[in-house]
């Protein structure tokens, strides 16, 4: 137990359901750490609390928006109840089914996508503040490669932009939290094989009548490495800034992304 990446670490999950905030859970529990997990839809948290940790002993929950100062400080006031504090706090809650571009932009509904991504996920990490700087901490934000490199499949732009901010936002975090030994950092999934992307595979597949492989095909031929990577991998790297084993690491963004895009 005491040489697991995350023994004795509580780390707060945002955005938990049935893709990678469900891995980055597992993946905290699997590495010996306490998870406090949040989403909006309560059913959800107590399916994956069930699943993750039948015995309820290194889990808890609490239905949580986002967009709702009081929740996130709930959220935060959870953790230290049942576990003590918070070390670290990765936010996986984010608004990405909006699609579309300029021409046909409703600006209201990107006020919304721009409540939960960018000022969302600050004001969850504001809530946490006090408990990370008792011990110091990480704050692990999921951003995505579209924020650097738009793909051609989908047009994303609120998202894309939303989260671009998060990181611009993330540098000045680094800054900020850096002398109570906060840490923030940014992992940027591409292409990830999990809930979202098998459905994207399905309804290209069914849209244009070809083998579900070919699409998947196409996605996978950019990629350096021969698949793509999953959503267990992005909770890795996510796992991985929530350890001691980034101590020296912040103001960092990395690609989780099979190689399809380099820098």
């Amino acid at each position: 137990m005491g040489n697991e990446l995350l023994a004795g670490k509580t780390v707060i999950v945002s955005g938990v359901g049935a893709g990678l905030g469900h891995q980055v859970a597992a993946a905290v529990v699997r590495d010996g750490g306490n998870a406090v997990l949040g989403a909006r839809t309560e059913a959800n948290l107590a399916k994956a609390a069930a699943e993750l940790d039948p015995d309820g002993a290194r889990t808890a929950y609490r239905a949580t928006d986002i967009t709702d100062e009081e929740q996130c400080a709930a959220l935060a006031a959870l953790a230290r109840e049942r576990f003590g504090g918070v070390d670290a706090v990765v936010h996986v809650a984010a608004w990405d089914s909006y699609f579309g571009g300029l021409e046909d932009a409703d600006f209201e509904t990107w006020r919304q996508v721009i409540d939960v991504n960018l000022l969302g996920t600050l004001r969850m990490t504001r809530a946490c503040l006090p408990a990370l700087k008792e011990r110091g901490g990480s704050v692990v934000i999921i951003g995505t490669q579209s924020a650097v490199a738009a793909p051609n499949e989908v047009w994303q732009a609120a998202y894309a932009a939303s989260k671009g901010a998060l990181t611009s936002a993330m540098y000045s975090l680094a800054r900020e939290l850096g002398p109570h030994r906060i840490r923030v950092n940014t992992v940027l999934p591409g292409w990830m094989w999990g809930p979202p992307v098998q459905a994207f595979v399905q309804f290209t597949a069914q849209t244009e009548k070809v083998p579900e492989e070919e699409v998947l095909g196409r996605l996978t031929e950019r990629m350096a490495l021969p698949e793509l990577a999953t959503d267990g991998d992005v909770a890795d790297a996510a796992v991985f800034f929530a350890s001691d084993r980034a101590r020296a690491i912040t103001g960092q963004q990395l690609l989780v992304n099979a190689g399809e895009l380099m820098h």
